[in-house]
């Protein structure tokens, strides 16, 4: 059993300005720059039939680690993050895994775009597992709490975009 991730996000413009915030190459690639850390790279984006599918490369220096990682995992993280959208409905939905290197688990996630109240939503609800005995729910509890920080930076960067844009 993982470590679960929750994270909401509200937005003032409408659903198709926040998904070109959230999976537009250039929006991705200036999220990256901004907030993506050594190595930061967009992998791959391939666009679909009905939306899209994309691969991030962030890293994380060791000095920016919690010490419960930097316990059980010498040195930099390599973090890939593979997400896909599609189009359902008013709004879209996806998946995203995330890989770290060196470390032994995954993080899996879903995700969910759409209108309410007069704003658009993003949901991210997902679930950290690490394969370590003994030590694997701390880190987890650890890295959870790391990604659903990563999200309200994202958020708050997706914010700013749009504000930009207009």
């Amino acid at each position: 059993m993982g470590s679960r991730i929750e994270h909401r996000a509200e937005f003032s413009a409408d659903v198709p300005a926040v998904y070109a915030a959230v999976a537009g190459e250039d929006a991705l690639k200036a999220r990256l720059e901004r907030l993506g850390g050594h190595g930061a790279a967009l992998v791959s984006y391939t666009p679909t039939a009905d939306g899209v599918r994309f691969e991030l490369r962030q890293g994380i220096s060791a000095d920016k680690l919690p010490q419960a990682v930097r316990t059980l995992h010498k040195g930099d993280l390599l973090v890939t993050r593979t997400q896909t959208w599609r189009a359902s409905g008013d709004g879209h939905q996806g998946n995203a895994t995330v890989e770290v290197g060196g470390v032994p688990g995954e993080i899996v996630a879903r995700t969910a775009l759409g209108a309410a109240g007069g704003k658009t939503v993003l949901r991210t609800s997902g679930e950290v597992t690490v394969r370590i005995p003994l030590f694997g729910g701390k880190l987890e509890s650890v890295i959870a709490e790391q990604v659903t920080k990563l999200l309200e930076r994202e958020a708050e960067f997706t914010a700013k975009w749009l504000t930009e844009a207009n």
